[in-house]
């Protein structure tokens, strides 16, 4: 039987959690996760424990904050004044953002406080900075 190696294409079905075990994520009510080894496409060591996985495979990983979405950068939170927002938004802590850079690249923020005259938002992953557990199901190699 055949193992998972670097640029094979996959499908896992997978259950996200925090260490608290509180569920982020799942695809158990859905099709599985397809993706290609060594693209990038997933954090580091979701992929790295997929690799000599056999078809019907089940195991539960603990993936460290450097192998999942790094650590809280501080250099990512910023103050926007109330001013330069969308008159259509009421600003309330943990709605979401996007901008766009000069380069047109589009950037996700969530606000994480609210003042009189400015917001404070958050670039970060939401999951940035957390130790995640996986409980990973090998559905299939193509």
């Amino acid at each position: 039987m055949s193992q998972v190696k670097e640029n094979d294409t996959v499908k896992v079905h997978y259950t996200g959690k925090l260490k608290s075990g509180q569920v982020f994520d799942s695809s158990l009510e859905r099709e599985p996760l397809e993706f290609t080894l060594g693209q990038g496409m997933l954090i580091p060591g979701f992929e790295n424990a997929v690799i000599d996985m056999k078809v019907n495979d089940k195991k539960t990983v603990d993936i460290p904050v450097a192998e999942a979405y790094g650590d809280v950068r501080k250099e990512l939170f910023h103050r926007v004044d109330k001013a330069q927002l969308p008159a259509e938004i009421t600003p309330e802590v943990g709605l979401g953002l996007a901008s766009r850079d000069e380069q047109g690249n589009e950037h996700q923020f969530r606000i994480v406080e609210v003042n009189e005259d400015h917001v404070i938002v958050d670039g970060n992953h939401p999951l940035a900075g957390q130790e995640l557990v996986f409980d990973l199901e090998l559905v299939e190699i193509k």
